[in-house]
């Protein structure tokens, strides 16, 4: 599969899983980071359908987890118009937890490269979960992006600006650099591996747990989990719990999505590693080793 095809697909389906770094054309295709394999370029094409299905061991979502550090499927499909405007769904099962779709999401996204340095996205997401896992998992929620795409031949950059709606709002700021590589193609031009690497530095809302005669933990409260109280203890002598939020670092993260494409599938392995940058003691942690596989299909 051309990658400039593969990888509109993947910013369609990177709204539907963002969280876990998306597999790794989710960059906008740049003139130096195109491969044929099909024989087309894909620029006379009005319409497009593609089909996708993977797992990992542990859903990150802006700094926490969704699974609830469990492994967890996924299955998507995203029709696309102009290669620009994608209409994205994507149906959730994690492991341990009934019913089998614990969670599905719905997605709309745009993308635009202006030349072969700078493109722009927008998306907007929307994930409905279970009833009966609205209190395990999460609730209901809408998160919406803008997305600035630089390519600096050596880096290709993005800095993106959202914002989750839910029970509360929350913002957030990522800045991705990565860096694309593929090798000549092989078995009649058809077949190529690539890779991208990259790092990805997340800042968005900390929440600082001070209790009277106690201690100060700092730690995550995403809008779609809304675990905080503003205050406990409506008795003496129990202790008054007081919560305050600031903006600033919560993680950073790396990893080596590596892929193989033929003709009209891709095949994608993506190892990466979570490093908060917060305490985080007795909440859902997100450090560690984490590992993905997706495997997409163009269909038209």
């Amino acid at each position: 599969m051309r990658r400039s095809q593969m990888c509109t697909y993947a910013i369609a389906c990177s709204l539907l899983l963002q969280a876990f770094a998306v597999p790794a054309a989710a960059q906008p295709a740049s003139g130096s980071h195109t491969h044929d394999t099909t024989g087309t370029d894909g620029k006379g094409s009005i319409h497009s359908l593609y089909a996708g299905s993977g797992f990992g061991n542990n859903l990150l979502y802006l700094g926490t987890t969704m699974s609830q550090d469990h492994s967890f499927g996924y299955a998507s499909a995203s029709y696309g118009l102009f290669n620009k405007l994608y209409i994205s769904a994507a149906g959730y099962s994690v492991s341990n937890f009934r019913p089998f779709t614990a969670f599905y999401s719905l997605g709309l996204s745009f993308n635009h490269a202006f030349n072969s340095w700078f493109d722009i996205s927008t998306s907007l997401s929307g994930y409905n979960v279970a009833a009966s896992l609205r209190d395990t998992l999460f609730s209901n929620f809408t998160y919406a992006d803008a997305t600035l795409g630089f390519d600096w031949r050596i880096l290709y950059s993005k800095i993106s600006v959202g914002g989750l709606f839910a029970g509360e709002s929350q913002f957030y700021l990522q800045t991705r650099h990565s860096r694309y590589f593929e090798t000549p193609s092989f078995a009649r031009n058809k077949a190529f591996f690539s890779f991208d690497p990259y790092v990805n530095l997340l800042f968005g809302t900390m929440v600082s747990i001070t209790t009277s005669g106690g201690g100060t933990e700092t730690t995550v409260s995403p809008g779609y989990k809304p675990w905080k109280r503003k205050g406990q203890g409506g008795g003496n002598p129990q202790p008054v719990t007081t919560y305050s939020e600031s903006f600033g670092p919560m993680e950073i993260d790396f990893g080596i999505p590596v892929a193989f494409s033929y003709d009209f599938f891709t095949l994608e392995i993506e190892p990466g590693y979570v490093i908060p940058l917060y305490s985080d003691e007795g909440t859902s942690g997100t450090s560690g080793f984490l590992l993905m596989a997706s495997l997409f299909f163009r269909i038209f």
